[in-house]
């Protein structure tokens, strides 16, 4: 019966995907690789490399199913991305799946690391390498910026939509309301909203 499920999802993705890659020929293999090579682009955090990835190279999501599944990877305990890769490969491979994807993502970003870790340790007093640091930290604000923008293309256009983020934004960054608290205020409204627009 969950194989059965799992192929509705898949061809129901398929018809979404509009020309992009089948989900049948997504192998356990290439969705390991896929989130290796996610989470080794990401120096400064990987969801812009995953949003590129995942819809714009490979096609396997459309821009709207990714930011549902950020939104899912954001309301659950974890990292975001970490959570959306268990998310993703249970999609397309089930429980083997979930864990390729998240092995995928963090066993070589883990040994990338501490390589990485040891460098600075030894280096982190020379002026280019701080230099260096500081230039990818810019980067990094920059791609978080601009896939909040595409993000925020997906998104339903509305006033209920467009005064949900703002209430969000508020929340997060004027109030600093706790996380929990800001989901259990903002969710609600959200699917209200949901609901009067599609009854």
């Amino acid at each position: 019966m969950m194989g059965g499920m799992q192929t509705r999802d898949a061809a129901a993705w398929d018809g979404a995907m509009g020309g992009g890659e089948r989900c049948d020929a997504i192998t356990r293999w290439a969705l390991f690789l896929t989130f290796a090579e996610i989470g080794l682009s990401g120096f400064g955090g990987v969801l812009p490399f995953a949003r590129r990835t995942l819809v714009e190279q490979r096609g396997w999501l459309t821009p709207a199913e990714f930011a549902e599944a950020l939104g899912l990877g954001q309301a659950l305990p974890g990292p975001n991305v970490v959570n959306m890769s268990i998310a993703i490969g249970n999609r397309f491979h089930g429980p083997v799946g979930s864990v390729l994807a998240f092995s995928g993502l963090m066993l070589p970003t883990l040994g990338a690391f501490l390589a990485l870790g040891a460098l600075h340790e030894r280096f982190a007093d020379v002026a280019v390498v701080e230099r260096v640091l500081h230039a990818v930290a810019a980067a990094a604000a920059g791609l978080v910026l601009a896939t909040g923008v595409k993000l925020a293309r997906a998104l339903p256009r509305s006033w209920a939509a467009a005064g949900l983020v703002a209430l969000t934004c508020a929340g997060a960054g004027l109030s600093k309301l706790p996380l929990p608290t800001l989901l259990l205020a903002v969710a609600p409204l959200g699917v209200a909203a949901s609901w009067w627009r599609n009854r």
